[in-house]
């Protein structure tokens, strides 16, 4: 039976996000789909990293657990689970799931949708000539092979529609672009096409309003005196008609505000040129969404104009970029400010002796508390503070000059201008820098992979 409002809400903004997302949309019914974003690109080079060094993860792990506690309210209300969870991994998500499944008792379709991770195929695609040159500086991978750390294809929503129509409860996915997880279900509930350029930009529209969970429900909102109850903030919502015409909203009783400020908020996160917002299934042109107030807590949104997509699919590439730390102490006292610089000058001055000498552009010195976070915009406090924060940042391809920053720090302390507090946690240490290298593939190379297994108790 189709459907004539298909409600879908997102749980999940990021990999991090609180637990009581999911929770509370998925609590007492109400949507038909919950989507969980879990991916950024760094993360996919962390998962990378994870996989390497144990086959089976490589995966959001929070996910697994999340649907222990979710799952049974989804059975019982009929929700169906969309979520990107499975990083460079999906098979192995997928086993963990398979495990809570049969713990709770339960009979679950279980599907993951892959292919898009293509980084044991870089070589192959180099030498049958996919330049995969970085779309910033123009400069060929091939160069830079041996610094790569994940290469994901961002996949569009037909493949989680084809998971979802083989019957499947829960789809876990690799890089997907984040608009699909709310896209899909559209397409298969609604019978969208591939040729249907308005529906799928408008299903787009609304998967972006969704894709950062409470980032359009007032969370960091700059009208934040204004939204109440922040504490029981509400993840959001969108109740879509085959039309392509949807309503954002929430679950009644949740903190938060929708209302056509929250939502335009959101349409200008992370967007490039407002006419030709990408992805693998459609361009959709921002400059033509509308927005009406609908109500309390509702935003009417239509109006949406879509386009063919382009013929290529975007790679994210991660590389490893070098190695950086931040060392970092409290000064209190008088004259906080200036000791505060004169121990940054006393640090590096003891590394240089060392022959340690970190170039202006790989190091950075900053005051917290003297208008750091607005240098060149606003002055300094006309009154000096008692106490502020220093932090000193350096980065290097040499992994033992940064760590000598940390190994440093603590001498200060005592052969240091008084005042010196908050140095705990231990030494800082060097941490992987990871680039980002964004690149174009044609989508003839890419092949995306769909698996359904039904999970029987």
């Amino acid at each position: 039976m189709t459907r004539n409002v298909v409600r879908v809400g997102n749980g999940q903004g990021f990999w991090g996000d609180s637990a009581r997302g999911p929770l509370q949309l998925v609590q007492g019914g109400g949507i038909d789909y919950l989507t969980m974003d879990f991916l950024a690109e760094v993360t996919m080079s962390i998962m990378q990293k994870l996989r390497s060094r144990n086959p089976q993860a490589g995966y959001a792990t929070d996910f697994v657990a999340q649907l222990e506690r979710i799952l049974p309210h989804c059975k019982e209300h009929g929700i169906k689970v969309i979520a990107n969870a499975g990083g460079v991994n999906p098979e192995a998500c997928a086993a963990a799931v398979d495990d809570v499944v049969r713990r709770l008792g339960l009979d679950v379709v279980v599907a993951t949708v892959g292919g898009d991770d293509v980084m044991a195929d870089l070589p192959r695609l180099l030498e049958s000539g996919h330049g995969l040159t970085n779309m910033t500086t123009g400069a060929p991978l091939a160069d830079e092979l041996d610094r790569v750390q994940s290469a994901n294809v961002y996949l569009g929503a037909f493949p989680i529609a084809e998971a979802l129509a083989a019957g499947a409860d829960v789809v876990i996915t690799g890089r997907v672009t984040d608009p699909s997880l709310t896209l899909a279900p559209l397409i298969h509930e609604f019978g969208w096409t591939e040729d249907d350029h308005d529906l799928l930009a408008a299903g787009t529209v609304a998967g972006h309003i969704l894709e950062c969970g409470t980032q359009c429900t007032g969370g960091n909102y700059d009208r934040w005196e204004s939204v109440p109850d922040l504490a029981g903030i509400g993840y959001p919502l969108v109740e879509v008609a085959a039309d392509g015409t949807f309503v954002v909203t929430k679950k009644a009783g949740t903190g938060g505000l929708v209302d056509v400020g929250t939502v335009t908020a959101q349409l200008l996160y992370e967007l490039g040129e407002p006419e030709r917002y990408l992805t693998p299934d459609v361009v959709a042109d921002f400059t033509s969404i509308r927005l009406e107030q609908d109500g309390p807590d509702r935003v009417r949104v239509h109006g949406v104009r879509g386009s063919a997509p382009t013929d290529t699919y975007k790679v994210s590439i991660s590389t490893l970029d070098g190695w950086r730390t931040t060392a970092q102490l409290t000064v209190g006292g008088p004259d906080a400010a200036a000791k505060a610089r004169l121990t940054a000058e006393i640090l590096l001055a003891r590394l240089a002796e060392e022959g340690v000498v970190f170039p202006a552009e790989d190091c950075l010195v900053e005051v917290v508390g003297t208008n750091v976070l607005y240098a060149d915009m606003l002055p300094e406090p006309a009154t000096a503070p008692s106490e502020v924060v220093l932090r000193v940042s350096v980065r290097s391809t040499d992994k033992a000059a940064v760590n000598r920053l940390g190994a440093e720090l603590a001498s200060l302390l005592t052969s240091g201008p008084p005042g010196l507090t908050g140095f705990a946690g231990g030494r800082p240490k060097a941490s992987e820098i990871v680039g980002f290298w964004p690149a174009l593939i044609e989508k003839s190379a890419v092949e995306a992979r769909v698996q359904v297994k039904e999970v029987v108790a």
